[in-house]
Parts: structure tokens; sequence; C-alpha cells
């Protein structure tokens, strides 16, 4: 079985798959546009770093054009937002959440589309 991609590979893929079309996605170019180091930024790629916390991630995402909630995810964070709503309700978040993990996607897909479409 593959070992899962690491946040830091996933970014440094990210990164380097705009690179070669564009040299703004150079390492140094999008740190400064996020406003950290480029040595910091090498050393999350590199998983030397500990992923940074969610408004750097989600800077990255803006950048990088990744959803941020995979980034968060794959850095093993929650949004904030996310997090205000699983604790306004803890126990019946998490039942849930166990609840729907080993629905199929297009189970959870028709769940969403009722629940946001007012459909239930």
């Amino acid at each position: 079985m593959p070992k899962p991609i690491t946040f830091g590979q996933f970014l440094r893929e990210s990164r380097e798959s705009k690179v070669a079309a564009d040299r703004g996605f150079s390492l140094r170019k999008v740190a400064e546009r996020v406003g950290i180091e480029p040595s910091y930024l090498s050393k999350i790629e590199r998983d030397e770093q500990p992923p940074p916390g969610e408004g750097v991630i989600r800077q990255l995402a803006v950048e990088l054009s990744e959803d941020p909630d995979v980034l968060l995810a794959m850095a093993g964070k929650v949004s904030s937002d996310l997090l205000a709503i699983i604790r306004s309700r803890p126990r019946l978040f998490a039942d849930l959440i166990r609840q729907l993990k080993n629905l199929p996607d297009h189970a959870v897909l028709r769940l969403v589309r009722e629940v946001r479409d007012g459909s239930w």
C-alpha cells in the first residue's frame, strides 16, 4: 500500500506544477506573496517543519488555486468556521460524521444536496 502524500509534498507538487508555466510560482515568490520566509516554505515543503497555521494555509491555497479545506485537512487541521459549528453541537456533529464515514461518496453528496436545497 503506497504511503499517503504529506502536506509538504502536496504543497511542493502543486507549486512546482505551476512554476513550469509561470516563474511567479517559484518558492521565493510564493513565500513573498504569502508573507513568510522562503527558507520556512522550503522546510514546510520538505516536511522539516510542521504545517503552518490556518491563515498561512489559506493564503497558500489562494496562491496555488487549491481548496483551503483540503489543504487544512492534509495539515491535520480544521478551519475555524467548521470548528465553531462543531463546538456548537459537538455530540451531534461527532455522531453525524461517524455515521457518514462509511457511506459512499454519492450517498454523502445526495445528503449534502438535500440539506443545501432544503428538500428534506
